[in-house]
């Protein structure tokens, strides 16, 4: 299932559900079709996200200093990539003040 994350400031950005689900439990917000983020969620809701991606980050560091073996890894779509566009998103928003507003959609709760 696909999510639709829709800002009042930016464009849309499409998300499989799963990844849509962890983004929003990692903020507080509960998986249901219908949501939106509004002005005064939106810096809480980016300090949490970048404070995951920090903290996933810091776990994935590569414990191994053989650069060969790193080479030969495939790479990984970690927190970082799949939370981008959401903490964009909610960075831009932010910016646009108190009518500002991210909802998102799904064909049901997820």
């Amino acid at each position: 299932m696909i999510v639709r994350f829709d800002s009042s400031e930016t464009g849309e950005v499409l998300m499989f559900a799963e990844t849509a689900k962890d983004l929003l439990r990692i903020v507080g917000k509960e998986s249901t079709a219908r949501g939106v983020f509004t002005p005064p969620e939106m810096l809480p809701a980016l300090a949490k996200l970048q404070a995951a991606v920090a903290e996933a980050r810091r776990q994935a560091a590569p414990e191994v200093d053989d650069e060969e073996e790193e080479k030969n890894k495939p790479p990984v779509v970690g927190l970082a990539q799949r939370a981008w566009p959401l903490i964009d998103m909610l960075e831009r928003t932010a910016k646009a003040g108190a009518d500002a507003h991210i909802m998102w959609e799904a064909r049901e709760d997820f």
